[in-house]
């Protein structure tokens, strides 16, 4: 059976080790990226770089897609010199992108009339989930497309769920997102509470991870805190991006979320401290502050 021609827009810290895997797994992979010096490891290893969204989508069957924010996403699908000017019948845009559901489902009604399909199939899991191939991955969209689309999805990640239609993917990363933000706090709170009362905080997160407090985010944020390194696995910038699509979702809908919007608040307080790079586990530092710590 031919593989289909695969196309990779977006090459920043989960885009590059996702493209990479896809080669890995024998596609021909051709890649555009707005930093042209992006795309080098990425053409070392076979790929073939295109100055524009355009040129891109006119060689390549299927096209993924993570850039930063909505107003990217519409850019590189709709704007000029975007996917839309040169699509072929037929083609599957794949957004693993984490952007609003509202306009995931205008954007996918945009490209039907061309006979394109958008997935919506943002992850979760990190830098660390992208390199290994290990991704949750949360998808919206047609189920034919997501059939058709499979065999790729299942290079790049070991979680993958055909939420709904069009949006649902989008909607399931947001729910995530609540989960891991929250929970981020919760740890947080708990290793400067076991600090403030003089008992070993690696002691205490060690008999937390035998019981139901156990989780995901208390082995790796929680081993992150105690040893203050925050480079990211997920920059704090985007985790602030995405609580405000959260937050501005629930507003539309006329959601009260209390945690959702505490927790905000302390990634912003985060940012507002010039440490918008850091992980997202750098929430400590806020929290620290606020104690006193």
């Amino acid at each position: 059976m031919t593989l289909p021609q695969v196309g990779y827009i977006g090459l920043g810290i989960m885009g590059r080790p996702t493209a990479l895997n896809l080669i890995k797994a024998g596609y021909s992979l051709h890649v555009y990226a707005r930093r042209t010096e992006s795309t080098q490891p990425l053409t070392d290893a076979g790929a073939v770089a295109y100055d524009s969204p355009k040129a891109l989508a006119a060689v390549a069957d299927i096209i993924f897609l993570n850039v930063s924010d909505t107003p990217d996403v519409e850019q590189v699908l709709l704007g000029k010199g975007g996917i839309a000017e040169s699509a072929r019948q037929g083609q599957i845009v794949i957004d693993m992108s984490t952007i609003l559901p509202v306009q995931t489902r205008q954007m996918a009604l945009r490209l039907a009339e061309k006979d394109i399909t958008l997935l919506d199939a943002p992850v979760s899991g990190g830098e660390a989930g992208a390199i290994a191939g290990t991704l949750s991955i949360m998808v919206g969209g047609p189920q034919a497309a997501f059939e058709r689309a499979k065999p790729l999805l299942d290079v790049l990640g070991k979680n993958i769920v055909h939420v709904g239609e069009s949006g649902a993917g989008q909607v399931a990363k947001a729910c995530n997102q609540i989960v891991v933000a929250g929970t981020i706090a919760a740890v947080a709170e708990a290793i400067t509470f076991a600090r403030r009362n003089d008992v070993d905080a690696a002691k205490v997160r060690e008999a937390l991870m035998g019981g139901f407090a156990g989780s995901k985010i208390l082995e790796v944020h929680g081993k992150r805190m105690l040893d203050h390194d925050f480079k990211p696995g997920f920059k704090s910038r985007l985790h602030q991006k995405d609580m405000h699509i959260v937050l501005d979702t629930a507003r539309q809908l006329g959601l009260s979320l209390p945690i959702s919007s505490q927790t905000t608040q302390l990634i912003n307080g985060l940012l507002g401290l010039g440490e918008g790079e850091l992980d997202s586990s750098a929430i400590i530092k806020v929290i620290e502050r606020m104690s006193q710590q």
